[in-house]
């Protein structure tokens, strides 16, 4: 199978695309950027076009290009940035895809648990109504975006990806090292939920809906042992054989990072990956301690 990735430079995107080479995947990574190199394949998230011959026998396409949710601090243009990467760039991309003369059969678009909003103690699936705020307004028109492909008959998965857990970045990768020199601690009340899943899970969840082809929609992909923030803490502590006894009060939280602590640090979000487990799906890393063992090579 031939698969085209976008954001293949990105944390997953980068480990996805080594991943499905490994498992003998063709793999063609879209750049955004305009080249004269003739053997890089680019497509344009402006004008809904791709360079010549870069789709040519392509029979999946992985999107998952898109601004980096937490690499600044929310200001009015830095929300703008990050709406109009995700739903300008999936809205022109499934336009070009239903383009094409021979469009890919499957487009995998990547979208967020951020779709619930806070939700406190209750328990989400995909049948579960968006919820509110910026995070939940931006993943729900960034889904509705890949309209274009869904009506011309491509098979649409949107993947609400949970807190992804890797050492090379995102949240884990930002934790190590006030875990590592003993100043970790509970972030607000440590009350919230977290819907994590393992970098490795992820890139086998897409792997999974590859071969699935009866599999279309809203598709969560988190892990079974969901967590609260205060559980999280103390059991990366004891992974790292370090004290947790430095919490960080709510009010400090929002004066670091502004409305994005709200939606991202603060908020409750108990997300259940129901179509992956009832297709059969099985989580390498469901219990969070397996899972950061694994990713930090503590063995117990």
């Amino acid at each position: 199978m031939k698969v085209a990735v976008t954001g293949a430079t990105g944390l997953i995107g980068s480990a996805l695309v080594k991943f499905l080479e490994g498992n003998e995947y063709e793999i063609v990574s879209l750049r955004r950027s305009s080249t004269e190199i003739d053997f890089i394949k680019t497509w344009n998230p402006l004008d809904a076009t791709f360079s010549d011959g870069a789709m040519d026998g392509v029979d999946a396409i992985v999107h998952l290009a898109g601004e980096n949710i937490a690499s600044r601090r929310w200001t009015k243009e830095q929300k703008t940035r990050i709406r109009d990467s995700r739903i300008n760039g999936t809205r022109h991309l499934a336009e070009a895809l239903a383009n094409l003369k021979h469009p890919p059969k499957t487009f995998i678009v990547a979208s967020a648990i951020g779709f619930y909003g806070d939700r406190g103690d209750e328990h989400v699936d995909e049948s579960s109504s968006v919820g509110s705020g910026f995070l939940a307004e931006t993943c729900q028109s960034w889904e509705q975006a890949a309209a274009p492909a869904r009506v011309i008959g491509i098979r649409v998965v949107n993947l609400r990806i949970g807190v992804v857990l890797t050492p090379t970045g995102g949240a884990l990768g930002q934790m190590l090292l006030p875990f590592k020199i003993g100043v970790g601690g509970v972030i607000g009340s440590g009350r919230q939920y977290m819907s994590w899943v393992a970098l490795d899970d992820v890139l086998t969840s897409v792997l999974h809906v590859l071969r699935m082809n009866h599999l279309s929609g809203v598709v969560n992909v988190v892990a079974p042992g969901v967590v609260t923030n205060r559980e999280f803490t103390k059991i990366l502590g004891k992974v790292l054989r370090r004290p947790t006894l430095f919490p960080v009060p709510a009010v400090v939280v929002r004066l670091i990072f502004g409305e994005m602590a709200d939606e991202l640090l603060l908020s409750s979000t108990y997300v259940r990956p129901g179509q992956l487990q009832e297709t059969g799906f099985v989580f390498d890393h469901p219990t969070l301690e397996g899972a950061l063992r694994h990713l930090l090579g503590r063995a117990v």
